[in-house]
């Protein structure tokens, strides 16, 4: 009887086991959907992005009146919703002086 019984209990981890594998499967093919869904709306966003971009340059002029080139420039947006136009490579230097404060931190 003893023996019988560790076999039924053995027998039921075991399906518990399966199902528990069947529902893991399932919710992988939902992540897996879920980030596909996720991927694609990061690139439409990225896409709409660098069209706004190019669309902000084709407008914006100096102050002779010629055309600001984009390869020079770039659109800096603050946290108080200022939007700045900079030159590139301003923003290089800005860069590594922040990157160099971080490493010493």
């Amino acid at each position: 009887v003893a023996a019988q019984n560790c076999r039924k209990r053995k027998l039921n981890a075991i399906l518990n086991l399966e199902e528990d594998v069947c529902n893991l499967q399932t919710q992988k093919e939902s992540l897996k959907k879920e980030h596909s869904q996720c991927s694609r709306s990061i690139s439409q966003m990225k896409q709409k992005l660098n069209n706004l971009y190019h669309d902000i340059f084709s407008r914006l002029r100096d102050d002779q009146g010629r055309p600001v080139n984009p390869c020079q420039y770039v659109i800096h947006c603050s946290s108080d919703g200022s939007v700045f136009i900079i030159p590139k490579h301003l923003v290089k230097s800005e860069q590594k002086r922040g990157n160099e404060k971080d490493q010493k931190q």
